[in-house]
């Protein structure tokens, strides 16, 4: 099954997850598409978190980031920066991790640890494909 990024180009992919309201939007969607269970208590039905893309269990009254679980919860940099290394790493282009600092502003210290964590999540998962292309949505979703 070809996942939704495995044909995508860098510039689609570039204006596809432009914003940090794209990138929430995505994983929202993606995360909670089987539909959503309150990591605390396991309850079903929720309402609208507080923050974009949030979800506040109705029973217990926690709220969950669309980023809670997922290789993005923590990264204190702008999303769209994250997900371009990740979509980087995921379609085994050679880039390092100065060049990435480069590109996207960013300390080359920051861009080699995440790129770092996306190559450990990526070599547990183990079914690369031939043509090296990792499903993205794999990786964005796996669980710390």
């Amino acid at each position: 099954m070809a996942g939704p990024f495995s044909s995508i180009t860098e510039k689609d992919f570039e204006q596809r997850f432009a914003s940090e309201e794209s990138c929430l939007q995505y994983l929202a969607e993606t995360k909670w598409q089987q539909g959503y269970t309150c990591r605390r208590c396991g309850h079903t039905n929720y309402c609208t978190g507080k923050q974009a893309h949030s979800r506040r269990c109705t029973k217990c009254k926690h709220d969950e980031s669309a980023k809670v679980g997922t290789m993005f919860e923590g990264c204190r940099f702008p999303l769209p920066k994250a997900f371009y290394i990740a979509y980087i790493v995921c379609n085994a282009k050679e880039i390092s991790s100065h060049e990435l600092s480069q590109k996207l502003e960013l300390r080359q210290m920051t861009c080699w640890s995440f790129k770092k964590k996306l190559l450990e999540c990526v070599q547990s998962q183990g079914d690369i494909s031939t043509d090296k292309k990792i499903e993205i949505e794999r990786i964005i979703l796996q669980t710390l």
